[in-house]
């Protein structure tokens, strides 16, 4: 109500300070005429103006602001990977019944063209995958997701993700896989039907993820060289990667 009761006092204000400029005019030069013909000048303006500050200016500052926000939720993405991501790719392959597929499709290379990171990323996320956990690694991914359960609350919270659907869908993928483990009493010792149930859970959100971490790879490649370098000798989906630079 206050801020409404400001905005009226200020267009009273505004008008107000119009009609003293124009009484003013009149009486220094006392011609109607002239008067007239400006102000229907100022009023044939008048729209254009409007398209000028609305349309381009506004569409012109919503586009910066919305940059801004894009690389601030490129760090939130940052920040992900570095503490959960990466690490829940590696573990989830661990499980992955054809590596020699990820030898082929996801093996990175600095080299990559962004063209072929988009066209990857797309591709894992459409992709089947076909993910044989044991129980005594789903003992372990257990502990990790609840090792990590707060942090993924946390980005959960930040209402600018929703910007980037995409990866809100990374992240509920990962929450409900995280919930399905710790839901179970006795993990170690769930029937296969359980297992095989869990292991829906799981190459659903290993998909994402890694669709995600190639989009990631994107922007690194644009933004941050140096990073991008650094991630690609990190290659969670490559057992042989090693993050020392060899040649």
């Amino acid at each position: 109500m206050q801020t409404k009761r400001w905005r009226i006092w200020l267009g009273l204000g505004l008008l107000a300070t119009s009609a003293v400029l124009f009484y003013v005019h009149y009486l220094v030069f006392h011609d109607l005429h002239h008067l007239g013909i400006f102000t229907l000048h100022d009023i044939a303006f008048l729209p254009l103006e409007v398209l000028i500050v609305t349309l381009i200016l506004h569409t012109m500052l919503q586009w910066r602001e919305r940059q801004e926000l894009l690389q601030k939720l490129n760090m939130v993405i940052a920040a992900f990977f570095s503490e959960v991501g990466i690490e829940l790719i590696e573990r989830l392959s661990a499980f992955d019944t054809r590596p020699e597929v990820l030898r082929e499709q996801f093996d990175v290379a600095v080299d990559w063209t962004d063209d072929k990171l988009k066209r990857t990323a797309q591709a894992a996320v459409s992709g089947k995958f076909n993910l044989a956990p044991t129980r005594a690694g789903c003992v372990e991914l257990r502990e990790f997701m609840i090792s990590k359960r707060q942090f993924l609350l946390r980005l959960l919270e930040n209402q600018n993700l929703l910007e980037n659907e995409g990866f809100t869908e990374v992240l509920w993928a990962a929450f409900h896989l995280g919930d399905e483990l710790q839901r179970r009493s006795d993990i170690a010792n769930v029937p296969d039907t359980d297992l095989a149930h869990m292991a829906g859970d799981m190459e659903r959100a290993y998909g994402r993820l890694i669709g995600a971490w190639f989009e990631h790879l994107r922007h690194l490649k644009v933004r941050y060289p140096y990073l991008f370098s650094l991630a690609v000798r990190m290659n969670p989906l490559d057992f042989e990667s090693n993050v020392e630079v060899l040649s």
